[in-house]
């Protein structure tokens, strides 16, 4: 799969309720809208994508975003060490 595929699927990224709230904290984010958060960090011309087997994984200036393949679910995002 090439990012094509993801950029294809944005309109299906979400996330389910706990990780929003783990996105949140580990971002320190003062927005609820996770998910538009994590949407307009995939399209910064400086995010890196890759896929990694059940995974894609976003890394934009500070922040590393896990988003499932298979059905968009953003799973996690962190700040990078």
């Amino acid at each position: 799969m090439n990012e094509a595929t993801l950029f294809a699927n944005l309109d299906r990224l979400h996330t389910t309720p706990m990780g929003a709230a783990r996105i949140k904290n580990n971002l320190n984010l003062a927005t609820n809208d996770v998910v538009k958060f994590c949407h307009d960090q995939i399209l910064n011309p400086r995010c890196k994508i890759s896929h990694q087997g059940k995974n894609w994984y976003c890394a934009s200036d500070q922040i590393i975003i896990t988003i499932n393949a298979s059905c968009f679910t953003i799973i996690t995002a962190h700040l990078r060490k």
